[in-house]
């Protein structure tokens, strides 16, 4: 198969529009047209993972992580930012990486967490915005159904747990066409008066020109109007960070031991005991300091995150925990997750997961 079908499947499921702004998620080196035969997957692409792929005849990486954050101006190996990019092409690998627009999506590393600690009810801890247009368009009554239909074909009217969602009203359109006109309905040069509804529906940016494209081919206008709105309403099925219930609460101290076992952590970091049991907990996968407040609003018991710095474990304020289990650990089953998603997609397809422990940081027990 081509490494366009794969990368396409990918950015279905996490869109390169969900990364945040500072990401080089996508494919970092890499024609889509080559032909791929085997995909290791790894939570970062590091050297030892590139020469795993030699010795295997993968011939593309997928990691979380991208090996390439800023841009490059010279390669003459001093780094290993430079050798795993300049290895990779002499020995025609693909990288490819799913970074934050995977961390973004429900589905996605945050779900992985929550389903290995096993919570129930998450939902997306910081929502969002910007993401979501409106689009409005008139069509002729005898056309409604198939152009609704269409729209929500391509994507639109999805909101949270409900699809197909739009607003309708009847009202009258008028059009002239001049002289080179090819009406659908009435004459050039003559006034048309036509019985139509306004359809209004909500969509996700990354998908309009899909959208628009389906919207033209369904609507039987030779001119379709239609108006696009860009919305500041969030998007709650998409953002940073997820909040969970427990099936049954949990006294800290039994709650850490869990974590610990669970995420295979060698260590957690954590900030005092409330005297609270623990039944809500929030997490983010990786470097989630940023969401304390979210998660504090939220009514979660403990937040579960990595990177914590010293000075920041005191915004706790005995008001939540803060357990920092380490930013591979947190983020570890990615691997797992893009194995399952890669796989019921293509079944046929040969995965292997990286034997290299890529995680820099050793702990000295």
């Amino acid at each position: 198969m081509k490494l366009s079908q794969l990368t396409t499947y990918l950015e279905s499921i996490a869109p390169l529009a969900y990364q945040e702004d500072y990401d080089n998620a996508g494919l970092i080196v890499g024609n889509p047209d080559q032909e791929i035969h085997q995909v290791l997957i790894s939570l970062d692409c590091i050297e030892a993972v590139v020469d795993e792929a030699i010795a295997t005849n993968c011939q593309v990486i997928v990691s979380h992580h991208p090996i390439v954050f800023k841009g490059l101006k010279k390669f003459n190996g001093k780094t290993y930012v430079e050798r795993v990019v300049e290895k990779a092409i002499r020995n025609n690998i693909a990288l490819y990486a799913i970074h934050t627009n995977l961390d973004s999506v429900m589905t996605g590393v945050n779900a992985k967490i929550c389903e290995t600690l096993g919570l129930e009810n998450t939902h997306i801890l910081s929502p969002k915005q910007g993401l979501l247009k409106k689009l409005v368009t008139y069509v002729p009554t005898s056309h409604v159904d198939q152009v609704r239909n269409a729209l929500f074909h391509a994507g639109a009217g999805n909101i949270g747990n409900y699809s197909e969602c739009s607003f309708n009203a009847e009202g009258t359109g008028t059009f002239k066409g001049n002289e080179d006109s090819d009406p659908y309905v009435g004459q050039p040069g003559i006034r048309h008066t036509e019985e139509e509804t306004r359809i209004e529906t909500v969509y996700p940016a990354n998908l309009e020109s899909k959208i628009l494209m389906a919207l033209i081919l369904a609507h039987p206008y030779e001119e379709v109007a239609y108006d696009l709105y860009a919305l500041t309403n969030q998007h709650q099925q998409v953002g940073a960070g997820m909040v969970g219930e427990l099936d049954q609460a949990m006294d800290a101290e039994e709650f850490l031991y869990h974590l610990k076992e669970k995420m295979h952590a060698h260590v957690i970091r954590h900030t005092a005991f409330t005297g609270k049991s623990i039944k809500k907990v929030a997490v983010c996968g990786g470097s989630g300091g940023f969401l304390l407040k979210q998660a504090m609003a939220a009514g979660a018991d403990i937040f579960i995150t990595a990177d914590y710095k010293y000075h920041e474990f005191f915004d706790a304020d005995g008001k939540i925990i803060i357990a920092d289990i380490g930013h591979f650990e947190s983020e570890q089953f990615t691997q797992q997750l893009l194995h399952e998603l890669i796989h019921e997609k293509f079944a046929e397809l040969p995965l292997r997961l990286t034997s290299v422990n890529t995680n820099p940081v050793k702990y000295f027990m």
